[in-house]
């Protein structure tokens, strides 16, 4: 094998270890994948800097995040995904909100905070 070619599997295998590394663990991963799928609940909607969303559009947007931060290594545990990823706008700082049907619209982090425990206590 010449030694471009060596150097090269030897960085591609690197590059594929540390993106092995940054991906937070299965129960981490299960309970981000829970709360993403609980943003697209039916009848709820998604507020980000001002505007409405409905709830399949809040997942895909906050799926994005997840995955730019997962790749940075920011995001390890669920806590984390709701602070980073889910919790403000990156752009404006603005608080994300959830409101669902004619309920009162409340802070993505209390809302995803409280669903997260929910998902553990049903886990045990």
């Amino acid at each position: 094998m010449s030694l471009y070619r060596t150097a090269g599997v030897m960085l591609l295998a690197a590059t594929l270890h540390g993106a092995a590394l940054a991906a937070p663990e299965p129960r981490a991963q299960a309970e981000i994948a829970h709360l993403l799928d609980y943003v697209a609940t039916p009848g709820c909607q998604f507020n980000r800097n001002g505007s409405w969303h409905a709830g399949a559009e809040a997942r895909a947007h906050l799926r994005k995040k997840y995955d730019y931060l997962v790749k940075r290594k920011l995001v390890t545990t669920a806590e984390s995904f709701i602070e980073h990823a889910a919790t403000e706008s990156s752009m404006s700082g603005k608080d994300y909100l959830v409101k669902c049907g004619e309920g009162r619209p409340v802070a993505s982090a209390v809302y995803l905070k409280e669903q997260l425990l929910r998902y553990r206590a049903a886990a045990k």
